[in-house]
């Protein structure tokens, strides 16, 4: 396995653990994937039982997905778990966007660090 491979893999570990601490279930499938100075992570299989519950109205549509980006958000913030991400990758986070779509069950979250990090994966 290549080193880009390898912390692509690590990148995704990472996310998944610190998705399911602060969550209550990470995602069932990650792919991570680098270009220039992001982390591109697309996460499948995401709601809690209680969310898919939720999800069953229209106002529960809208406030899991307004919870789960603006929460992502907040996750990062946390000096511990943001060390952690720049550690694997060795730049600084600088910013994060993240979108879900509630139908698909998927998200899609791109960290933004300082610098180009060198690990683009090939297209």
């Amino acid at each position: 396995m290549t080193q880009p491979i390898k912390i692509a893999h690590a990148f995704s570990n990472l996310v998944r653990e610190v998705r399911k601490q602060h969550v209550g279930k990470g995602p069932e499938h990650i792919t991570t994937r680098f270009v220039g100075p992001w982390a591109i992570c697309e996460l499948r299989g995401n709601l809690t039982s209680v969310e898919k519950f939720a999800v069953r109205s229209e106002e529960g549509r809208r406030l899991v997905r307004e919870l789960r980006t603006t929460f992502i958000k907040e996750i990062y913030k946390d000096e511990k778990v943001k060390s952690h991400v720049e550690q694997l990758v060795g730049a600084s986070l600088v910013t994060l966007f993240c979108d879900f779509d509630v139908d698909l069950d998927m998200a899609v979250t791109v960290y933004v660090f300082d610098r180009a990090l060198g690990l683009d994966s090939p297209s």
